[in-house]
């Protein structure tokens, strides 16, 4: 058996940070089974569906690296929804229902004030031709319920292990609004069932989902006369905050286009989170996806709630960056405006970019206008009688401290500090070695000098 696999996002919003992870274990799922990977776009919502969302998600999964082999619409399916639809109604699956959304509220609350399961009374199911039409007649127009088997319903579940509904212990869902268009529901078992879906992956939110759409996959098997083929589902515990909570608004909102264009995250730093988060596996910063393809099972991931930490991909991001090599980043630092960077200043510099944007910082302490920090004026003036002359090479810096250590005493920190404070303007960075060299001497001698001007 092929594999085959979907992501099937509503271009309703951005691509955000939980839907993100479903999207990168699914394409890590079809990839090492060496299947078929399906984007496939659910806009049966015409009101929230719109095409700038569409081309965001597209090009989030881009970014990520995550390609596909087949995209489909499923606007462009409505006639083959209405061919199953009109099946379901001969055969007695789906009834119309006339109650106005107070009548089904007012029964809701009946029932769970008699401390019973607000399950509907299938009401539908007993209305005469004349009371439909006298609903009609009413200006009403019906919405359609699936009339599900009360018998039990089982799946294997990839992460859950066994799942068991009863039937008679859940409402029939609706499938069909009143305006006459089906729901997600539907439609997103009969693209299944078409484009040949071998596992469903999504969030544990949709269990209740899956048991009403394992009966829908079976009700359409028979009215098509089909062999039945079920997909195997696997439900991934969602995500929490990392105090382990609900996400806040925010974080729950974090879009792609966000830590892509806002933030700057590199794209191996989501995938390497969100690939081994909630798994067995240690979470890594990984600079090429082929090793979380190899590494993949569904075995590894836990049912225990996932916390996301956006200071974890910090880190990752981090990491990812101090092993990249200038070749990966030249387009990119070029893009920025920083065409003056070349692979000595990257590497100069990279062990301190949480961020590829901070290297923006860098540059201008390394080029630009600083304001030196000098506070001991004594020994900064020896500092600018000792400083080497050009051309500097990569000993000229523990050539001149060893010279200061030598003239004044000073040792450890009291020896380098100031320097640096009086070089760049600050108490961290890059390796003074390096650094000395990005400042050159016309800069050093310049800032050094900066407190005889102040005087």
């Amino acid at each position: 058996m092929t594999v085959k696999a979907r992501f099937a996002p509503s271009p309703t919003g951005m691509l955000h940070v939980g839907n993100v992870r479903t999207a990168i274990i699914v394409w890590l799922h079809a990839r090492k089974s060496k299947g078929h990977f399906l984007f496939r776009i659910d806009d049966t919502d015409t009101e929230r569906s719109k095409k700038e969302y569409e081309d965001e998600i597209e090009a989030s999964l881009k970014w990520l690296g995550l390609n596909w082999d087949e995209k489909a619409h499923q606007s462009a399916r409505v006639d083959r929804y209405d061919d199953v639809i009109t099946k379901l109604k001969e055969a007695g699956r789906l009834y119309a229902c006339y109650e106005t959304p107070e009548e089904l509220a007012l029964k809701r609350k009946s029932l769970l004030g008699r401390g019973l399961p607000p399950i509907y009374d299938r009401a539908g199911l007993k209305l005469t031709d004349d009371q439909k039409a006298k609903y009609e007649a009413e200006g009403r127009q019906p919405h359609w319920r699936f009339k599900l088997n009360h018998e039990p319903i089982i799946w294997q579940d990839l992460i859950r292990g066994e799942v068991k509904f009863e039937g008679e212990q859940m409402a029939d869902p609706v499938l069909i609004r009143e305006d006459g268009r089906p729901l997600y529901h539907l439609c997103s078992v009969i693209d299944d069932i078409d484009f040949g879906i071998t596992h469903v992956v999504r969030g544990e939110d949709h269990v209740s989902n899956t048991a009403s759409h394992v009966q829908m996959f079976e009700a359409i098997f028979d009215v098509e006369d089909k062999p039945r083929a079920i997909p195997q589902f696997a439900h991934l515990p969602l995500i929490s905050d990392k105090e382990g909570g609900k996400l806040s608004k925010r974080l729950g909102s974090l879009s792609v286009h966000d830590l892509r264009e806002v933030d700057g995250i590199e794209p191996m730093a989501v995938v390497s989170l969100m690939a081994r988060l909630g798994t067995s596996e240690p979470i890594e910063a990984f600079s090429s996806i082929e090793p979380l393809i190899e590494s993949f099972d569904f075995s590894k991931f836990s049912r225990g709630t996932p916390k996301f930490d956006p200071d974890e991909l910090l880190r990752l991001n981090a990491k990812i960056l101090h092993e990249k090599p200038f070749a990966d980043v030249a387009d990119r630092l070029s893009a920025m405006g920083l065409n003056g960077v070349d692979e000595e200043f990257w590497n100069s510099v990279r062990p301190n970019l949480e961020r590829l944007s901070d290297i923006k910082d860098w540059w201008q302490t390394a080029r630009g206008q600083i304001t030196p920090v000098i506070e001991e004026t004594d020994y900064i003036a020896e500092a600018l009688d000792t400083l080497p002359p050009a051309p500097w090479n990569d000993n000229t810096w523990m050539d001149w401290v060893n010279v200061l250590k030598e003239k004044t005493g000073r040792k450890g920190k009291a020896l380098f500090m100031p320097l640096r404070q009086a070089l760049t303007g600050m108490e961290h960075g890059p390796e003074m070695d390096k650094m000395l060299l990005l400042i050159g001497p016309e800069k050093a001698k310049e800032r050094l000098s900066s407190f005889k001007k102040a005087a």
